[in-house]
């Protein structure tokens, strides 16, 4: 758990505890064309804190609002990600019950309100605090409570990328690479992404792999594009799961292996990444790294097919290879796969176009 957090948590205790507020504690190949960079590292910042839960308790945000209005800069931060609406995880459980709840669904978030989540990350970010900064650089990127502004964006985001931010490191290789607030330079996109790749950030390491890949910013090398790839796709990133899959296909930076690329394709398709749906697809209708299954590849291209992720010309290529693989099935057995299809959606909450 963050040390941050376990100090407000703490806090938190030794106040409501003190006022009488609490009761007693109670006990988630249809096309070779490598994914290239994006701004995902916001969905990551999203998911972490600064020292306070996200949307907890009016309790809990009374506490906060105390510390932040003398000036602590990380119970600012916090405060502003209680009204973010910074999404919720398990330390949810854990406040809860501080709280005296019976079980998490008892606690009741505060109401989102943006403009507050700015205000307070501005407090906290001009203390110095690096986690605020970052956020309120992505504030002003999205336009999330405040005016969108690039240039802001990158102000702040550089801000907490020099203090060491991983997230911040990211996103301003990202703004580098796009040109966002920035003049695109793919040299200061690839120092930046290397940065937060070091210290083990997926989408950086995604990212930098991309660099690689293209040789934007850095001279074109599929085994330095492997490498990066492989350490993101090992923590769970699909698309850099998808990304090696296709190394190995095509013998990129690595000894051309099916059975690798299904490996890695697999778990990206297995994550609702659909250019690996369709390529899993593929590599079963032509029994590359796998015994040949018409009904196996019949199954993954209708699940990339249905989903509506894959581009124009993806989709019309899976779409014709799906209906190929149709053709070599019994009526039975294509209604089988098509509700197994269904149901796929249904276990993975998926809503096809």
């Amino acid at each position: 758990m963050n040390p941050r957090f376990c100090h407000w948590l703490i806090v938190s205790a030794l106040l409501i505890t003190a006022s009488g507020a609490w009761a007693q504690q109670s006990a988630p190949p249809a096309s070779d064309q490598k994914v290239n960079r994006s701004w995902e590292a916001t969905a990551q910042l999203l998911k972490l804190q600064c020292s306070a839960p996200p949307a907890f308790d009016q309790k809990s945000v009374i506490v906060f609002e105390q510390q932040a209005a003398d000036g602590d800069a990380a119970a600012q931060c916090g405060l502003g990600d209680l009204y973010s609406g910074v999404p919720q995880d398990n330390t949810q459980a854990v406040l809860c019950r501080v709280l005296g709840h019976a079980a998490p669904a008892d606690c009741h978030g505060v109401p989102q309100d943006n403009t507050q989540a700015v205000f307070w990350y501005r407090k906290s970010a001009e203390q110095g605090d690096a986690e605020a900064q970052s956020r309120l650089g992505e504030a002003y990127r999205l336009g999330r409570g405040v005016l969108q502004d690039y240039a802001q964006a990158v102000f702040w985001t550089r801000k907490a990328a020099e203090q060491g931010d991983a997230l911040a490191q990211a996103n301003l290789g990202t703004a580098y690479a796009t040109g966002q607030g920035a003049l695109q330079d793919y040299g200061q996109a690839a120092l930046w992404y290397r940065k937060a790749a070091e210290q083990g950030l997926a989408v950086a390491q995604y990212n930098l792999a991309g660099l690689y890949d293209e040789g934007q910013g850095v001279s074109q090398d599929y085994v330095q594009a492997t490498f990066w790839n492989r350490k993101a796709a090992e923590q769970g990133y699909a698309k850099a799961q998808y990304n090696l899959g296709v190394s190995y296909n095509k013998g990129q930076g690595v000894p051309q292996d099916y059975a690798q690329a299904v490996f890695w394709t697999r778990k990206a398709a297995e994550q609702g990444d659909a250019p690996a749906q369709a390529n899993l697809g593929m590599e079963y209708g032509a029994g590359l790294g796998v015994p040949r299954d018409f009904a196996e590849a019949y199954f993954w291209l209708d699940v990339a097919t249905t989903a509506g992720k894959l581009d124009a010309s993806d989709m019309e290529l899976a779409a014709k290879v799906r209906d190929a693989n149709a053709s070599m099935l019994t009526p039975a057995d294509l209604s089988r796969e098509q509700e197994r299809a269904r149901k796929w959606f249904e276990a993975h909450q998926a809503k096809p176009k």
